[in-house]
C-alpha cells in the first residue's frame, strides 16, 4: 500500500500501481526575488563568510559580498540597463560572474549564460538570438580568446565610444565590458563600472527597484542545445530558480555552518543553481577552487578551507579519486554534496562514499528547463537508493512516466518521464512553437526514459532522443550533424555516443562523403576547431559507403554505436 508523505496531498510513493509521484507541500514556496534571496541572507550572517576564490584572493563575508553586488548593479544601472534588458555573462568562474548573477537580479536584468567553450557562430546566434544589450567577458579561457572573438563579430569596436556600441552582426549589443583592467577600444573595464557604481550608489534606489520586480519575471537564460540544429534559450524565473535551490539545500541539509566547494561551472544550471543559489538559501560559504575544474586543486581546497561538502559531475569525482596525491589530502570534513549532470556510475558513488567521507551524499537528477532539479536522494536514504536511483521527487513537483499515448505507465515500467510544477521554465526564449512542443498542460516533457518503482525512487535508463552527455555538458547530435553538413565533401553525417571511462560518453560521427572526394578525420576535426565547442567535436570518425537503415529509411543509430563499441573494444559501465 502507498505512503502519503507529510503535507496535504503529497505523494512520495506511487499509487494504485500507476508511475506517478507528487511532492511535500509542508515547506511553502518562496516568492522572494533573486536580489532580496541574497538582501535577507546577509541580514541574517552579517560576518559569516560567504565567497572565497582562491585564485582571485578574494574572501568576503556576506554582508561585503552583498556590498560588492550593489556596486555593480549601481554601475549597470549608470550605463543604462534597466529591468528586463538581457546582460550575458562569458567567462570561467571568477568573482565577476557571481557578483554579475546577482548585481543583474538586483535591478530585474536578464543574465544570459553563455558557455566558455562557444566559440564564434554559437556566440553570434545567442547574443542575437536573445537580444543581448550587453556582455561581461573575460578576455580569454584556455585556447578561446574571447575579446578577440568579440571584436571579431564586431570590428565596429576599434572606433565605438564604450557602452555605444553599433555593430551590424550584433545589432542589439551596446555595451561589452571586460574582466581585468587592460584597456581595450570600444569596451568598459569592470573597474569602470564598479567605479561609477561605488559613486552613484543608493541602497534605497535599489531597494526600490526591487519592489517593482516580481517573482515570476524571467531572470536567466541558460542555452540548451537543440535537436533542431539551433540552441533555444531556456528562459528561469526568480520563483523557479530560488525555490529549486531551497529544495536542493534542504536535500542535502546543508546550514550556515557549511562550507561548499564549486568546481562546477557557474554558467550551468549546476553551478549557478545546485550551488551558489543552495548556500544562499541558508547562508553556507562558497569555495571556489579555480576558473576550471583540476582535481588537484579542488582536492586542497576542500583539505584547506575545510569544506564540508563538495559538488561534482562523475568525471570529476573520479579524477579526484584517482589522483596520485588523493591519500594526502585531508578530507575528512566532507559531509555531503551533489553528484549530477550525468549518469553516475554506481561503482563511482560507492568509492566516493567510502573514500571521501561523504557518506551523505546525494544524487540529482533533472533539466535545464525545470531549474533544474526534479529528483534528489536524501541524506538519510538507504545507501543502495542512493547509488543505484536519482532518488525521490522534490517538494511542490509532479512527475509522471508516460507511454508514447500520453498514458500512465504501471510502477517499474520505462516510459517518458514528464515533470509540472513551479519548476518548469517560462519558455523558450523567443520560441513559442518549440515551447508548446515541449510544455503541455504544464507537463514539461522530458526527453528522458525512466522508471519509478515502488518506493518512489526514480532510475533514468535511456533518452527518447539521441542527446548524449559528456563529462556533464549535454549534446545533441543534429546541432553538430547540421554542421558537418557544410563541408563540401560531406554528403552526410550521423552523429552518436559511445561508452567513455572518463566522460561517460564520447562523440562518434560516421561520415559518407560525396562521390569521388576524399578527407581523412583529422580535417573534419580541423573543420570543426574554433566553429564549434571543443566538447562537441567527435573524437570518433568513420567514414561509411552507407548507413544502416530501416525498410523506411530511418537511420539505426543503435546499429552504429554497437558497431563501434566493438571495434573500439568499449565497455558501458551500469550507472544509477
Amino acid at each position: 500500500m502507498a505512503t502519503q508523505a507529510a503535507g496535504e496531498g503529497a505523494l512520495i510513493e506511487p499509487k494504485d500501481g500507476l508511475s506517478y509521484v507528487r511532492g511535500s507541500t509542508d515547506v511553502p514556496l518562496s516568492e522572494s526575488t533573486v536580489g532580496q534571496f541574497l538582501v535577507d541572507t546577509a541580514r541574517r550572517f552579517p560576518e559569516r563568510p560567504a565567497v572565497v576564490f582562491r585564485e582571485q584572493e578574494i574572501r568576503w563575508s556576506w554582508k561585503e559580498f552583498q556590498q560588492e553586488v550593489d556596486i555593480l548593479a549601481a554601475g549597470l544601472l549608470e550605463l543604462g540597463i534597466e529591468k528586463g534588458d538581457r546582460v550575458g555573462i562569458w567567462s570561467p568562474n571568477r568573482v565577476e560572474w557571481l557578483m554579475t548573477q546577482f548585481a543583474t537580479a538586483r535591478i530585474g536584468a536578464v543574465l544570459v549564460n553563455i558557455n566558455p567553450a562557444y566559440r564564434l557562430a554559437e556566440l553570434e546566434y545567442a547574443l542575437n538570438k536573445v537580444s543581448c544589450k550587453a556582455i561581461v567577458s573575460a578576455e580569454k579561457f584556455k585556447s578561446s580568446m574571447y575579446l578577440q572573438m568579440l571584436q571579431e563579430l564586431a570590428p565596429e569596436l576599434a572606433t565605438a565610444t564604450p557602452g555605444d556600441l553599433h555593430a551590424a552582426r550584433l545589432p542589439d549589443l551596446r555595451i561589452v565590458i571586460r574582466m581585468c583592467d587592460t584597456e581595450t577600444p570600444g569596451m568598459l573595464t569592470f573597474s569602470d563600472v564598479i567605479e561609477r557604481g561605488r559613486t552613484a550608489l543608493d541602497p534605497a534606489k535599489l531597494d526600490a527597484i526591487g519592489a517593482t520586480l516580481d517573482p515570476g519575471d524571467p531572470i536567466n537564460i541558460q542555452f540548451t542545445s537543440g535537436t533542431t540544429g539551433n540552441p533555444k534559450g531556456a528562459t528561469l524565473t526568480h520563483r523557479n530558480v530560488v525555490n529549486n535551490a531551497r529544495y536542493i539545500a534542504m536535500a542535502m541539509r546543508l546550514t550556515e555552518e557549511d562550507s561548499l566547494c564549486i568546481p562546477v561551472p557557474l554558467y550551468h544550471c549546476f553551478g549557478m543553481v545546485l550551488a551558489v543559489l543552495a548556500c544562499v538559501s541558508v547562508g553556507a560559504a562558497m569555495v571556489f577552487p579555480g576558473e576550471a575544474f583540476e582535481p588537484g586543486a579542488t582536492l586542497r581546497a576542500v583539505a584547506e578551507e575545510r569544506c564540508t561538502a563538495l559538488h561534482g559531475v562523475p568525471t570529476m569525482f573520479i579524477a579526484e579519486l584517482d589522483h596520485p596525491d588523493f591519500a594526502t589530502f585531508d578530507l575528512t570534513r566532507l559531509r555531503t554534496g551533489i553528484m549530477a549532470g550525468s549518469p553516475c556510475p554506481i561503482e563511482t558513488m560507492k568509492r566516493v562514499v567510502s573514500q571521501m567521507h561523504l557518506a551523505e551524499i546525494t544524487i540529482a537528477y533533472g533539466m535545464t528547463e525545470t531549474s533544474p532539479v526534479s529528483f534528489q536522494s536524501s541524506t538519510t536514504d538507504p545507501l543502495d537508493k542512493r547509488t543505484t536511483t536519482v532518488g525521490r521527487i522534490q517538494p511542490h513537483l509532479e512527475v509522471q512516466v508516460v507511454d508514447p499515448l500520453g498514458a500512465i505507465v504501471p510502477v517499474g515500467e520505462t516510459g517518458e518521464l514528464c515533470t509540472r510544477g513551479y519548476s518548469v521554465m517560462k519558455g523558450y526564449w523567443g520560441d513559442e512553437a518549440k515551447t508548446r512542443e515541449s510544455i503541455v498542460d504544464g507537463w514539461m516533457h522530458t526527453g528522458d526514459l525512466a522508471t519509478i518503482d515502488a518506493d518512489g525512487y526514480c532510475n533514468i535508463v535511456g533518452r527518447l532522443k539521441d542527446m548524449l552527455i559528456r563529462g556533464g555538458e549535454n549534446i545533441y547530435p543534429r546541432e553538430i550533424e547540421e554542421f558537418l553538413f557544410r563541408h563540401p565533401k560531406i554528403q552526410s553525417a550521423q552523429v552518436f555516443g559511445v561508452p567513455d571511462a572518463k566522460y561517460g560518453e564520447e562523440v562518434c560521427a560516421w561520415v559518407v562523403l560525396r562521390s569521388g572526394e576524399q578527407l581523412t578525420a583529422e580535417e573534419v576535426q580541423e573543420f570543426c576547431r574554433g566553429q564549434i565547442a571543443h566538447y562537441k567535436i567527435p573524437k570518433y570518425i568513420r567514414f561509411v559507403d552507407e548507413l544502416p537503415m530501416t525498410v523506411t529509411g530511418k537511420v539505426q543509430k543503435f546499429v552504429m554505436r554497437e558497431r563501434m563499441i566493438d571495434e573500439l573494444h568499449l565497455k558501458e559501465d551500469k550507472t544509477a
